[in-house]
């Protein structure tokens, strides 16, 4: 059954369809949600959950290949600072958090998949105000293929920029993952793959070079690779990882501001995500093109060695 859903689900999004075979709320399977097991179905919260209404709720997006979690320990942590950051703690501790994330996919008999571990204030208060709302955790894990198809990644993706920009870092939690800072990135994201794109391009406010809705974005130029400083979007676990890999293969790597001009000098391009791995770009708008070069396709195979390995 879990496997149908990431189908049905995966299928859909390449058409930019918002509309699932089967819904995620309607699945055989279990969800840890506060510190049990709970049949799938089972893990309701109310209407009036303060998460929903205020967007008071952090969470997180891991990949499990061969029954091993990717960077589970980077990722809780990450977890825990949302949390923090947006004041609030969680009830359970971030080995607790590890432990149930390997015991959702044991119980789902789960070995190559994507977890969503989340946690948010309930519905004691229905205001602004929160101090007294509970505070909920649920980890999910599903069969899940890769954010774009094999064939998209072969031949690379298409972007289209986005009108919406990535705030200033003093008027939004930047470094979390956090509910609410994703609103932009849906409708960024829902526009782009009406036009026929696959994802959007965002800049900053600024008007520096950001980030893809859910994927940091890095360039190859005259072999060495570039990448936007991570300070108002979130620098991520994925990003990081790639940027090891590259100083490993002695490829210079420059984390620096970028102008959206800079991209036309651009040999290649490719994004970076939990769920998009490393994955090129051969088309920006209707004018910036790219070939899938010899940088992206090696950093593929490494990322792809890693995750394998573990």
């Amino acid at each position: 059954m879990l496997a149908s859903l990431s189908t049905s689900v995966s299928g859909t999004r390449e058409r930019g369809i918002n509309k699932a075979m089967q819904s995620y709320d309607d699945v055989e399977g279990l969800i840890w949600f506060d510190g049990q097991m709970v049949p799938w179905r089972e893990t309701k919260v109310h209407v009036l959950t303060h998460g929903l209404h205020y967007a008071s709720a952090v969470f997180e997006g891991v990949r499990s290949y061969n029954g091993k979690i990717f960077k589970l320990e980077e990722h809780t942590k990450r977890l825990f600072h949302s949390a923090k950051t947006l004041g609030f703690e969680l009830p359970f501790s971030e080995a607790d958090i590890n432990t149930a994330s390997y015991e959702v996919l044991e119980a789902n008999n789960i070995a190559d998949g994507y977890l969503r571990p989340v946690a948010w204030r309930g519905s004691e208060m229905m205001g602004v105000s929160a101090q007294a709302c509970s505070i909920h955790t649920a980890i999910a894990a599903w069969e899940w293929p890769s954010y774009f198809t094999p064939d998209a990644r072969l031949k690379g993706i298409r972007l289209q920029w986005s009108k919406w920009k990535r705030p200033s870092p003093d008027t939004i939690p930047a470094k979390t993952k956090a509910a609410g800072l994703y609103m932009i990135c849906t409708l960024s994201k829902h526009e782009a793959e009406a036009a026929g794109f696959d994802d959007a391009l965002m800049l900053d406010w600024r008007g520096r070079l950001a980030e893809a809705t859910g994927a940091n974005i890095f360039l190859v130029m005259d072999g060495s690779l570039h990448t936007p400083t991570a300070d108002c979007f979130l620098d991520g676990i994925t990003r990081r990882t790639v940027i090891d890999i590259a100083k490993a293969r002695n490829i210079d790597t420059v984390e620096r501001i970028i102008m959206p001009e800079e991209l036309s000098e651009a040999d290649e391009i490719f994004v970076t995500g939990t769920a998009a791995e490393v994955t090129p770009v051969r088309q920006i708008g209707d004018d910036l093109h790219f070939e899938v070069g010899p940088v992206s396709k090696q950093l593929i195979d490494d990322y792809t060695d890693i995750i394998n390995s573990q």
